[in-house]
């Protein structure tokens, strides 16, 4: 039986409210990461590039990080959360030369991809269906 593996990415300080950012996230959750993508890819919202560059990101450090091979199209999302990330504080020009405060919120994003090791098949499978095909 093959063994699962996991690696994750994060992105931070995406300039996109987490809760707009959340609704894209929920889009792609529990699905296989090439599925992901192709969806990620055809949302039309600001927050779906963020999303989708650290998906790529969690797959790539998968794909080449772990010690075994891993098996591109076993690959799926285990875990895709978004939190609140820093706030910057700004000021907008107001009537009668005020200034009124307001923040810039941005969001972090969490990928946390599973992936199965490519089952590789032994001499003595090989050796057995050979003779098979002999008789």
């Amino acid at each position: 039986m093959a063994e699962t593996y996991f690696a994750h990415a994060y992105a931070k300080g995406v300039d996109s409210m987490p809760r707009k950012t959340n609704v894209v996230a929920s889009l792609v959750r529990d699905r296989y990461v090439a599925d992901a993508v192709v969806i990620l890819e055809h949302t039309p919202r600001k927050a779906a590039k963020a999303v989708l560059k650290a998906v790529e990101s969690a797959n790539a450090n998968l794909l080449n990080n772990s010690k075994v091979s891993i098996d591109p199209k076993s690959i799926r999302i285990a875990r895709i959360f978004v939190t609140s990330g820093t706030r910057m504080r700004r000021y907008k020009p107001a009537s009668r030369g005020r200034a009124l405060p307001f923040e810039k919120i941005s969001s972090n994003i969490f990928v946390e991809v599973a992936g199965e090791e490519k089952v590789r098949k032994t001499a003595e499978k090989d050796n057995k269906s050979a003779k098979e095909e002999k008789k």
